[in-house]
């Protein structure tokens, strides 16, 4: 009983400060500020360089999908894309342009180092 009385007379005293939000605000802060400098400003270079690969996207350029799938661009519609796979059994795949990550360049061609997808078939012969 004299527990519940000292609880009592101690509650009805100084209240102590609540913290709130402003405990976390330096916290919020330096969120909002990585957000805005360096999420956001990295968000809109990546888009802009999505944007010029789009646009520099033409018939028989050779690119790489998202997939790890390199062929030949042989038809553009406004979303989707036909690419050659195989020239000798005339294989061709419908991709929606969003897929396509890269355009191989002949020097990327050249050196296995160059692209991050790995070619299927037999090992070189050495």
């Amino acid at each position: 009983m004299i527990y519940a009385l000292m609880l009592l007379a101690q509650a009805e005293g100084e209240k102590p400060a609540d913290p709130g939000i402003f405990q976390f605000a330096p916290f919020l802060l330096m969120i909002l500020a990585f957000v805005f400098l360096i999420i956001l400003p990295a968000r809109r270079k990546e888009k802009q360089q999505r944007e010029m690969l789009f646009n520099s996207l033409k018939k028989n350029d050779e690119v790489l999908t998202s997939g790890g799938i390199i062929g030949t661009v042989a038809n553009i519609k406004d979303d989707e894309v036909t690419l050659k796979i195989d020239e000798s059994s005339n294989v061709r795949i419908r991709i929606l342009r969003n897929a396509i990550i890269r355009i191989l360049t002949p020097k990327d061609q050249g050196s296995p180092a160059g692209t991050d997808a790995v070619k299927a078939g037999p090992p070189p012969a050495k």
